[in-house]
């Protein structure tokens, strides 16, 4: 993994850990569909209730039929109401969206009744924890909304979504199986966040989408800053989809040495960027964007072709190392899209070595599985990357079959002058040698620390000691001035 995406990832591992059970959320927790049965669907077909239909009809349209709770109509009503009676003297007050974060596997896992049962169970929960006088909405699917006319200021929003947060976290109970949830939050302020409804809608909603792209659980208060690092990402996105239909995303090799006779033995593909108008962007800003937003795939095939291409010029006993991401991992396809590429390109899959992360595997890890599987059988090797930086590496090394090892950096860089991180890279090469797993050690900066791996028994090594990443053509002159092939009389294309 590339130094500079890794270092953003390390931030993203560093939240702060899920609070212990709240006591507010014991809430009462209807079947799926409990609702005043004057509101209900059904009800239009009572032949008793044919006299009420105006007046139910238009209660019915401000009512959702799953939990009872307002709908959308009814947060715009509320919204204007409170609008309009502080028109003169335009008093500030709240509006928040949650989201439920990975609520759609488990709605999958466990069917269609158990979801709507954890969405009854959140409206009952968020019911019970609001302020006096606060209006609590379902907006549709897995997302919430409240007004709140008591709460003026960002840190007062950011002190209810905190509340609603842990109440959230709390398990949930479906008949004899318990889940859990997390929920993220956007809050936006009337009138700083906008004075007409839907400009105070899309801010709260602008708020949402900062907090869900920072992960699981985070709370966000809008203001214009955010506004405007919203209005980058989405300029970024475009440009980054146009660089790709222009085919104007690069991929840069770094080697991969063996430590025992310093030559190289492969190289890992790194993403590079260079737009004519926004310069140099990190890969650490670009790739998670693309992930996020959706478009990893058409990014990674876009990559691996590139890279594919450009290692069938070197000498066929080196290997070419890539990069899966999380959502890859989640795809049943990708396996079968992987190979196509390589069988298009001509690169023998015995070349191709795909690295793995441990985050990534844990969103779905029977799908990683199955991929992994027939990746492996179709001649692929399967590498670990960041390993020791994961929450349970060991029992992954037990569950999945992998190839190889790549010690994180985190533990290299220290390996000179701190003894714990010496002992912890001389267990890992012990227990890996042991599982008959190849190690290697990234982010290599310098002689002493060469020395110190290739003592502790580490066969492979890569980093700026070694060669920094370097464009296709910068690469075969590299191979040209250090790289002796095994067959001595076959020259390295240039």
């Amino acid at each position: 993994m590339d130094q500079d995406e890794k270092t953003s990832r390390q931030k993203e591992r560093s939240r702060v850990a899920p609070q212990s059970r709240p006591a507010v959320y014991a809430a009462m927790s209807p079947r799926a569909g409990d609702v005043p049965a004057e509101y209900h669907p059904s009800a239009l077909h009572d032949p008793a209730a044919r006299s009420r239909y105006p007046t139910d009809l238009h209660a019915l349209a401000f009512v959702d039929p799953l939990t009872g709770l307002g709908n959308a109509n009814r947060l715009r009503e509320t919204v204007r109401e409170i609008a309009t009676e502080r028109a003169a003297d335009p008093a500030p007050f709240t509006i928040g969206l949650a989201n439920l974060d990975g609520f759609k596997p488990l709605n999958d896992l466990f069917g269609h009744d158990a979801g709507n049962e954890i969405l009854c169970q959140v409206a009952r929960r968020l019911e019970a924890c609001m302020p006096d006088g606060s209006t609590v909405i379902r907006m549709g699917n897995d997302e919430f909304a409240f007004v709140l006319p008591l709460v003026f200021e960002r840190k007062g929003a950011e002190r209810i979504g905190h509340m609603l947060k842990e109440v959230l976290q709390a398990p949930f109970d479906l008949a004899e199986r318990t889940v859990r949830l997390s929920a993220s939050f956007g809050f936006a302020v009337y009138p700083f966040a906008g004075e007409a409804y839907d400009d105070l809608l899309k801010s709260a909603d602008t708020a949402l989408y900062r907090s869900k792209r920072r992960g699981r659980g985070q709370i966000t208060v809008y203001s214009q800053e955010i506004a405007q690092e919203m209005r980058r990402a989405t300029q970024l996105e475009q440009a980054l989809r146009n660089a790709i239909i222009a085919d104007e995303i690069d991929v840069h090799f770094q080697p991969i040495v063996s430590l025992d006779t310093d030559m190289v033995v492969g190289f890992e593909a790194l993403a590079r960027w260079c737009d004519r108008d926004l310069g140099y962007v990190s890969p650490a800003v670009f790739v998670p964007l693309a992930e996020e937003r959706g478009f990893i795939d058409a990014l990674s095939e876009t990559l691996l072709r590139k890279a594919a291409e450009a290692a069938l010029l070197w000498p066929k006993e080196l290997f070419l190392s890539f990069n899966l991401s999380s959502a890859q991992l989640m795809d049943l396809s990708t396996s079968s899209t992987v190979l196509a590429i390589i069988h298009r390109v001509g690169l023998d899959p015995r070349r191709l070595e795909l690295e793995i992360t441990e985050t990534a595997m844990m969103s779905d890890a029977d799908m990683a599985q199955k991929i992994v599987k027939e990746l492996r059988d179709a001649g692929v090797r399967i590498s670990l990357d960041d390993f020791g930086t994961g929450q349970s590496s060991l029992g992954r090394l037990r569950d999945f079959t992998f190839d190889k090892v790549k010690i994180d950096r985190s533990f290299v860089c220290r390996i000179v002058n701190d003894r714990a991180s010496e002992h912890i890279i001389k267990a890992i090469v012990t227990m890996c040698d042991g599982l008959g797993l190849e190690v290697v050690a990234e982010g290599i900066e310098d002689f002493a620390e060469a020395l110190k791996l290739k003592g502790l028994g580490c066969g492979m090594g890569q980093g700026y000691f070694y060669g920094k990443p370097a464009d296709a053509t910068a690469t075969l002159r590299y191979l040209r001035e250090r790289y002796l092939p095994t067959d001595a009389k076959r020259p390295i294309a240039i």
